[in-house]
């Protein structure tokens, strides 16, 4: 099975499939956000997502590989803790669609990281095509940089470093963890954050919420749907993606997010210009030349 999947088409298919996923984490954000603080939406997607892990990939806690920890722990802090902090945060400000066109620039950070500390070799056109793959997403916003203001640029850096973590988690998947099973990195490396996220979560007024905010309900739903499709059942299929191309690739996913994203935006009654088709007629291009191995 694995060898049908580990194909140049069964990447693609993965690929494809993420992005429709975590494109639409944005809006499940923004329905989390309903009924929750950026904090309880950010520690309960942890919290379900470790709990499910847990029980998925429970028989990896009978031998841990010790040499193997502090990988562990930094993907599970740099690769879904602080984004999922940064991403709930940013959302309380930004709209969804534009916080999913800002994600567009892991595979730059995955580059950039790669080949500075990690020594990356990528050939020019991989460069040529993240930096399209920027320029359309530039071009897609740039209606929206036409209204930038401070509390803006403020809250755009946060989903810009949160990029710059998924950029650097990719690559320390990629360098130290290619040992692993893809379960196997997701179960351990959300161990270290899914404990802290349950104390922090009840440790505030969550209960209270829940019993008396109308949404409340479906808040958690939104987050709950979040949390096993974005922080389990994708990040298993990333990981996995990354051991089996490597971290440019798989980060590339994030450049179609945004399009999905924009067709959120459109659903919520947002309209598609030729504008930002042309954007992603640039994105796609970029794709392409990022992925190009020969």
């Amino acid at each position: 099975m694995l060898k049908r999947i580990d194909t140049p088409l069964g990447h693609w298919i993965i690929l494809l499939s993420l992005s429709l996923i975590w494109g639409s984490s944005f809006i499940l954000m923004k329905r989390g956000l309903d009924a929750f603080s950026f904090e309880q939406v950010a520690t309960l997607r942890l919290s379900i997502a470790f709990i499910s892990v847990a029980l998925l990939g429970r028989k990896f806690y009978r031998e841990i590989p010790t040499q193997s920890l502090w990988a562990l722990f930094g993907t599970g802090f740099v690769g879904s803790a602080i984004p999922a902090i940064l991403f709930s945060k940013a959302e309380t400000y930004l709209e969804s669609g534009l916080v999913g066109m800002l994600n567009v620039l892991t595979p730059l950070f995955t580059l950039f990281i790669g080949v500075v500390f990690y020594a990356l070799k990528v050939k020019r056109a991989n460069y040529l095509g993240a930096f399209i793959g920027v320029i359309g997403t530039v071009f897609l916003l740039f209606p929206e940089i036409q209204e930038l203001n401070t509390k803006t640029l403020q809250y755009s850096m946060m989903v810009i470093v949160a990029t710059a973590c998924y950029g650097w988690s990719a690559n320390i998947i990629k360098a130290h963890l290619q040992h692993l099973n893809a379960l196997q990195i997701t179960t351990l490396s959300l161990t270290f954050v899914g404990p802290w996220a349950i104390i922090h979560l009840f440790s505030g007024d969550f209960i209270e919420v829940m019993q008396s905010h109308p949404k409340a309900w479906a808040s958690f739903g939104y987050t709950a749907i979040l949390a096993i499709t974005s922080s389990v059942l994708s990040v298993i299929a990333f990981n996995k993606l990354i051991k089996m191309t490597g971290a440019v690739f798989a980060t590339s996913c994030t450049y179609i997010i945004s399009i999905i994203a924009i067709l959120w935006g459109v659903i919520d009654q947002e309209i598609i210009t030729i504008h930002q088709i042309t954007g992603f007629t640039i994105i796609i291009a970029g794709v392409y030349l990022v992925n190009k191995r020969s």
